[in-house]
């Protein structure tokens, strides 16, 4: 196969010790593709079928996350009944204030902070495919028993929920862990980011469907629904994706040396000792972290409180919140593939480096979610607020082509840890936001929910002003030593011979490999 001998000609990552002169220059990309007929048929290759489910999965990752943000409407809701001496009364199932339900919403952000770190250990130690998916199975079963927690009692609904965070806290290191086994060098960016859109597809499906269920079959159908698909979907993630191109058997051997020949050839698979004192004091880490904080707070607060806010302030129908509340997140979903193809694009073509793609990805991005949440706090009025959150939160998408996909370019075997420590200060957001919302807006008033978004500006402000300075995008020092064993990375050599992903071409025209 053509894809094979241009492998084997630049010594992708694992033989970046090959001469040079050994490079066959008259090769073409465009050659490649030509017998290479099948790239379209993305389920004949295995790590497209791997990037589909971590998509579902993601999927179901937040759909069992949102759906209380809608289903908490009707179930906090006053009803008028009639009753039989005609007597019209207002009844709700849960009396809550909104100081109570800010606790509920943040209740699945306690556990949820608690696992980041041990998520990603256990997915380099264990294997992110097996972490993965008992995270989000198990989520889905707390998820079915959610209303026989809630009739119990509150603190037995904050129990369940506080527990289904521990559980769902491990699937975004974890899959960090699937990514450095899969993911080629040249598609990090579009294989984490179209796995990523998931969490929005879950979004923008969840939330209006949850409002349909809610008055349709009552709330209590809203989590017996999505707790099943997630159990579905975790069964068929454990028979279809493996460990890694080694281990599946149903990979041709052209995809798993591509693969392999990118990532580094696994053959010593020694335990993997992550740095901590490195990664703890290394400012790219902490830039990740910073930019992670920044944009989980806007994002949090739009997701836990988004219906509420519709519905209070903008004066929105139960029935509408929901699909309200899905168009920001339709636009981030939509972005995010557009996002990834333009950063791998960017680098493939040399326009950008790795640095630049991801500061000005990120910090582009954040400061146009300070622009817009501002104009949404300004304005407050049903189309333009409502058109103000949807570019802010659209615009995030290009975020996630900056801190998400940087801890695989600082260090991959790492990358998992990292994403566990950035993910657990980017938590905190999920805890405090609800709740300092609901101190906030305890009136209701359109002047409190001006202050919750002037907040989130000025979040997203000091977030980008952080990874602009301190982002880096190469591997680092502290990373090589510990990542010799088990992976090769990119080269010098690579680097000055300008090798490309001959998977992905994207140009009309064959480009060479000088």
């Amino acid at each position: 196969m053509a894809i094979q001998n241009i492998e084997n000609s630049v010594g992708i990552a694992g033989d970046v010790g090959e001469n040079p002169e050994n490079i066959k220059k008259d090769k073409t990309i465009s050659e490649t593709l030509v017998d290479d007929k099948i790239t379209w048929r993305f389920w004949r290759k295995r790590r497209y079928v791997v990037v589909l489910m971590a998509f579902l999965g993601f999927f179901n990752v937040y759909s069992l996350r949102v759906n209380l943000s809608v289903a908490i409407v009707a179930m906090t809701e006053k009803r008028n009944v009639t009753l039989q001496n005609g007597t019209v009364v207002q009844e709700q199932d849960f009396n809550w204030d909104s100081t109570e339900q800010g606790l509920v919403l943040s209740s699945f952000f306690y556990g949820y902070i608690l696992t980041q770190l041990i998520g990603g250990y256990l997915g380099s130690k264990f294997g992110g495919h097996y972490v993965f998916a008992s995270g989000i199975g198990v989520t889905a079963l707390l998820t079915i028993l959610t209303p026989v927690a809630a009739n119990h009692s509150l603190y037995m609904l904050l129990a369940v929920r506080i527990i289904e965070g521990i559980f769902e806290g491990v699937t975004f290191p974890c899959i960090h862990a699937v990514w450095a086994r899969w993911a080629p060098v040249y598609e990090r960016s579009r294989m984490a980011t179209i796995g990523f859109a998931g969490n929005y597809a879950g979004t923008v499906v969840a939330m209006p469907l949850s409002g349909v269920l809610a008055v349709a079959l009552g709330w209590e159908s809203v989590f017996y629904f999505f707790g099943s698909i997630g159990v579905v979907w975790a069964i068929a993630w454990i028979f279809i994706v493996k460990g890694g191109p080694d281990e599946d058997p149903y990979i041709s051997e052209e995809e798993k040396t591509y693969i392999m020949n990118s990532i580094g050839q696994q053959e010593q698979k020694k335990t993997i000792v992550h740095p901590w004192k490195a990664i703890l004091t290394s400012t790219a880490v902490w830039a990740i972290i910073a930019s992670h904080f920044a944009e989980n707070w806007g994002f949090f607060t739009l997701l836990t409180q988004l219906p509420t806010f519709l519905k209070d302030t903008l004066n929105f129908e139960l029935e509408k919140t929901g699909f309200i509340s899905a168009i920001p997140y339709l636009a981030m979903g939509c972005l995010l593939g557009v996002s990834g193809y333009l950063a791998d694009w960017s680098q493939v073509k040399g326009y950008l480096t790795t640095v630049q793609v991801r500061r000005y990805f990120n910090c582009g991005a954040f400061l146009a979610q300070t622009v817009f949440m501002m104009l949404a706090a300004y304005l407050l009025d049903p189309v333009g607020t409502v058109a103000c959150i949807t570019v802010a939160v659209g615009f995030g998408a290009f975020a996630w082509s900056g801190f998400i996909v940087n801890p695989l370019d600082l260090a991959p075997n790492h990358a998992s840890v990292i994403l566990g420590i950035s993910n657990t200060f980017a938590t905190i957001p999920g805890i405090v936001s609800p709740l300092l919302t609901g101190i906030i807006t305890s009136d209701k008033t359109k002047e409190q929910w001006q202050i919750v978004f002037y907040i989130s500006s000025g979040i997203y402000l000091v977030g980008c002003i952080i990874y602009w300075i301190f982002c880096r995008g190469d591997l680092q020092p502290w990373a090589q030593v510990n990542t010799q064993d088990e992976f090769s990375v990119e080269s010098p050599q690579e680097k000055q011979l300008g090798i490309v992903n001959d998977q992905f071409d994207m140009s009309s025209e064959g480009k060479k490999i000088e």
